[in-house]
């Protein structure tokens, strides 16, 4: 079997494997270690969760989104419904602050305000994403400005090196203000969003700017 045929073969068993994954309508191709990635789903969070099913698998150069999200057949959701629900939603949910305000533009939402961490930020936009009749979530959210800090990038390189995951020897870290610059090379998309997450976590950053490599040994 060819390399691209291994690697097609790993990323369909790892769709199967997950369990936030329907795969029976999602085709895969693989051409030169990218992945191309068609078919159907019934919602954006489905479809992120197809996408990092695939950007798991080892020897993932990059992937193709070629995957559409499907009408719903049954009773159709009016904007007033989206509203409603997306209100309760973020009100209800744990760890989302109240400073968090949607707009509503037809089954589309927009997310605006200020939160402290960027964890919360993901939390809400995927707790939308999870509103029956939302279409697409836009993320408007900022983060509340911080103190700079002469030691930020020691500690950033503090927790890559504390990291199981994360080759610190091979990422370089820049500080520009609240502003955090990663380069270098990574073994998988997996080490490059942890090294991302790990540089999130510092309470003196407000931007990631992740241009690091995946190089595929």
């Amino acid at each position: 079997m060819s390399s691209d045929g291994f690697l097609k073969q790993n990323v369909e068993e790892e769709l199967q494997w997950d369990p936030q994954v329907d795969d029976a309508g999602i085709g895969v191709a693989v051409e030169d270690a990218t992945v191309r990635l068609s078919g159907e789903v019934d919602s954006e969070s489905e479809k992120e969760a197809v996408l990092a099913s695939a950007l798991r698998v080892r020897g993932v150069r990059a992937v193709i989104d070629e995957i559409v999200i499907r009408r719903s057949p049954g009773r159709k959701v009016s904007p007033a419904d989206v509203a409603r629900d997306v209100d309760t939603t973020l009100r209800c949910t744990s760890g989302i602050p109240q400073t968090v305000r949607a707009n509503i533009h037809g089954h589309d939402v927009v997310l605006t305000g200020e939160v402290d961490w960027e964890f919360q930020r993901r939390a809400a936009r995927r707790a939308v994403q999870q509103v029956r009749g939302v279409r697409q979530v836009v993320n408007e959210l900022r983060l509340t400005a911080r103190v700079v800090a002469d030691d930020a990038q020691t500690r950033i390189r503090d927790a890559f090196h504390r990291h199981a995951d994360i080759d610190a020897s091979q990422v370089h870290v820049e500080v520009d203000g609240s502003r955090v610059i990663l380069r270098g090379t990574v073994r998988s998309w997996a080490e490059k969003w942890a090294a991302a997450n790990a540089a999130w976590a510092s309470p003196h950053v407000t931007e990631v700017d992740n241009r690091l490599l995946v190089q595929l040994s």
